[in-house]
């Protein structure tokens, strides 16, 4: 990245398509032009890769994404040789097919994995290897160099341990890290309109309102991100149509059951469901006396 490229302008551009998040888009900013690779900690639907798009597409960088899971595997990530070519041609530089990461390095694009604690320690030892020395070295093919704006960016969810293998410091040592959390209410609630399309601003409250309990909530191990809130106000909008006779808070505790209820994990220890905790979510939030004063003020 030219120096240049890193102005007020240049970060005020590129958040335009970002909500909220001004000091962790100039953090990421700053890095990525600094030429470091960056990991971005926090949980689903924080705009990390929101982010991250919006700064590649503002310099004309590829965006190459990557699952972190267990089939990851070396080969997955650096490519191999077409099996059928190879009976009949034997192995060759012409018939190799990149992977992911040798794409990234190729076209100077950003290589972003997410969930980078899924991944396999072979397939991180590799990885760490490229970004040692921007460059892979590929058995018939030869050494493959990146461009200079080659970056490596991955992010993990601090709160889903399932599945998931410990980073060590070898690898955190490559890495610049940034925590992201959840955004507030307000700029949830804009997103959540951008998304939909809805401009029923009771609507857009309540379903943000009822996935950030979530969040909080005692008997929940893991709350909904502000993906459930989209889903659940895009399916209100629907259900409004097909039910005229449906008061809104009906429409709203059916649209959040289908919504939340796969996004929330409940607590190993706790007996109850995530149909009875929205529930008692969606009642607390419509019935309790507290929030009616609440509504009935700002009404």
């Amino acid at each position: 990245m030219s120096a240049k490229s890193l102005t007020t302008a240049a970060r005020d551009t590129i958040a335009q398509a970002v909500v909220g998040r001004e000091r962790e888009l100039a953090l990421v900013l700053a890095a990525v032009a600094a030429g470091r690779d960056i990991l971005l900690e926090g949980p689903p639907g924080t705009s990390k890769s929101t982010v991250l798009r919006a700064i590649s597409q503002h310099w004309g960088v590829p965006f190459v994404l990557v699952e972190g899971n267990a089939e990851l595997t070396p080969a997955r990530l650096v490519g191999h040789h077409n099996p059928a070519r190879v009976l009949t041609e034997d192995y060759s530089p012409d018939n190799f097919v990149p992977g992911p990461l040798v794409q990234a390095m190729t076209t100077g694009g950003f290589l972003y994995i997410e969930e980078l604690n899924r991944a396999p320690e072979d397939t991180l030892n590799v990885l760490l290897g490229a970004m040692a020395e921007r460059a892979v070295t590929i058995p018939r093919v030869g050494t493959m160099r990146a461009e200079a704006t080659f970056r490596v960016l991955a992010s993990m969810n601090p709160f889903d341990n399932v599945g998931t293998a410990r980073i060590s410091d070898s690898v955190y040592d490559r890495w610049n890290r940034l925590v992201v959390g959840y955004q507030d209410e307000a700029e949830e609630r804009d997103i959540v309109a951008r998304r939909t399309g809805n401009d029923d601003e009771r609507l857009t409250a309540d379903g943000v309102a009822l996935t950030r309990a979530t969040r909080a909530h005692p008997e929940l191990r893991r709350g909904s991100s502000v993906r459930g809130a989209i889903d659940l106000v895009a399916i209100a909008m629907e259900l409004r149509r097909i039910t005229a006779d449906a008061t809104h808070e009906q429409i709203v505790l059916d649209a959040a059951l289908l919504a939340l209820s796969a996004r929330i994990g409940v607590d190993e220890t706790s007996e109850t469901t995530p149909e009875q905790v929205i529930s008692e979510i969606w009642e607390n939030h419509f019935f309790s006396a507290p929030d009616r004063q609440r509504r009935a003020r700002t009404a």
